[in-house]
């Protein structure tokens, strides 16, 4: 059925999962749907559930940590209320911080761990857009992803190397005193027109650890399906934060273990599907990129066919 066609080797479910943990994602709920065209079988479920539960193991999820929800998004059923027509399904449970359990997809979105906002670290806010707005001025978008930003700061943009300060930040139409981590802001600044400046540079806080663009670096790659092999030339698209930017594979540095990082083979001339490696990248142009030990939503990216 489908489920089978979305875990299999090329399926859309197991790459989804793949990406969402190596992109960060650290908490993950299961929710079986369109259980109504199985007149809710207890069977098929659990057979679901124990497929899935290996295979999200295998990408680096404890299956404890996890809850599974049976629903059906066509009916309602489990969404926001407990269905009656499931009366073997006794709820979902999970181990995080704290024990947490409960029926229904809505209570599991509930029940996440609030993430911690890294407020304390430099200012790092990598941009999406940036408008012209009559009267106003210049004002940048995007997601404060570290730091805070606030009005009379002077900011440093990179890799464009323009520094201005904030007159003032809001948020929906709102004037904020400050922008926190996991805020969508924009904020006006002094004296930058808007050729200057542009979606996938990062502001930073000039007085602070400011961002600066890059020349090269080195990075965990790990291959999710590509046909064929990948060896040092190969140049694809990077999405990092909201860059885009072509990037060349320089030199394949080492081939790793992808679970624990240790080193398997030094200098490898290829790397193939499933296969985790270190390698010196060289973007097209000076792009910003971070230590993922430092700035994470900095240090992650995909790549992708140009």
């Amino acid at each position: 059925g489908e489920f089978e066609a979305g875990i299999s080797k090329d399926g859309q479910t197991r790459e989804h999962a793949l990406l969402a943990y190596t992109l960060g994602v650290k908490q993950l709920i299961v929710a079986i749907n369109k259980m109504d065209t199985t007149k809710w079988s207890e069977e098929r479920y659990q057979e679901i559930i124990k497929e899935t539960s290996n295979f999200i193991k295998k990408v680096g999820y404890n299956p404890k940590t996890v809850p599974f929800v049976p629903i059906s998004g066509f009916n309602g059923d489990n969404m926001i209320e407990p269905s009656t027509n499931c009366p073997w399904y006794k709820g979902w449970e999970k181990e995080t911080k704290t024990k947490a359990s409960g029926k229904t997809l809505l209570e599991a979105i509930d029940a996440i761990d609030t993430p911690q906002r890294p407020s304390d670290k430099p200012l790092r806010l990598p941009l999406q857009d940036v408008y012209k707005i009559g009267g106003i001025g210049t004002v940048p978008v995007g997601r404060v992803e570290t730091g805070v930003i606030k009005a009379g700061m002077v900011v440093t943009f990179a890799p464009a190397g323009v520094t201005t300060e904030v007159k003032s930040v809001e948020m929906h139409h709102e004037q904020l005193v400050e922008g926190v981590p996991g805020d969508n802001v924009g904020f006006n600044v002094k004296n930058v027109s808007v050729k200057e400046i542009r979606r996938g540079n990062v502001a930073g806080d000039s007085k602070n650890d400011p961002p600066k663009g890059c020349d090269s670096f080195n990075a965990q790659v790990i291959v999710l399906n590509h046909p064929g092999q990948v060896g040092a030339g190969y140049a694809p698209v990077l999405d990092c934060h909201t860059a885009h930017i072509a990037c060349k594979f320089a030199e394949l540095l080492e081939k790793i273990d992808r679970r624990t990082g240790k080193s398997i083979e030094n200098s490898p001339k290829f790397i193939k599907s499933g296969d985790a490696a270190i390698v010196k990248m060289i973007p097209s142009k000076p792009m910003c990129v971070e230590a993922f030990t430092e700035y994470p939503p900095l240090g992650r990216f995909a790549v992708r066919d140009m």
